[in-house]
């Protein structure tokens, strides 16, 4: 069955919340931050310049993408926060997630999207998405989250 996309409303935070936890790639500090954000969402709404939009199943909650415009760029859009339910990967969520960013980002004038992830390898899965949606590596940066742990820049043109 394919997987409705909204906006994420205040009864998905704790869902989403433990998604984020269950997923190895993301440490409880980056957890911490996701939620920071999740909250100036739900304060904010899209004023606050992040947009989430939540994938839903018949299951219930499957994943959740963030994004938002970059300050003091003129059409540059960055890609915060993806995850999927562990149950739920490799139904092509996080493709159905992507595209309804892009058209979003597009729609609102957006011409180019950079995605920031890690050389971990807990983040291998990401990455092949990114790639399988012609997303282009354009930047390393060796030992940027922890040595041996270097920082990816993804971009893509709209």
């Amino acid at each position: 069955m394919p997987v409705k996309i909204r906006t994420m409303t205040p009864a998905d935070r704790p869902v989403i919340v433990h998604m984020l936890e269950a997923t190895p790639a993301f440490l409880p500090e980056e957890v911490k931050v996701a939620e920071e954000l999740i909250d100036t969402h739900l304060d904010e709404r899209e004023s606050s310049g992040y947009h989430f939009r939540v994938a839903e199943s018949e299951d219930g909650v499957a994943g959740f993408i963030c994004f938002g415009p970059t300050p003091l760029t003129r059409g540059t859009w960055d890609m915060y926060w993806m995850a999927t339910a562990p149950d739920q990967r490799g139904r092509g969520i996080g493709g159905t997630l992507l595209k309804t960013a892009e058209d979003h980002i597009r729609d609102s004038g957006g011409r180019i999207i950079l995605i920031e992830t890690s050389s971990n390898p807990h983040y291998a899965p990401a990455r092949n998405l990114y790639h399988s949606h012609n997303y282009e590596q354009v930047s390393t940066i060796p030992d940027f989250y922890d040595p041996g742990d270097d920082k990816i820049t993804f971009r893509k043109k709209l």
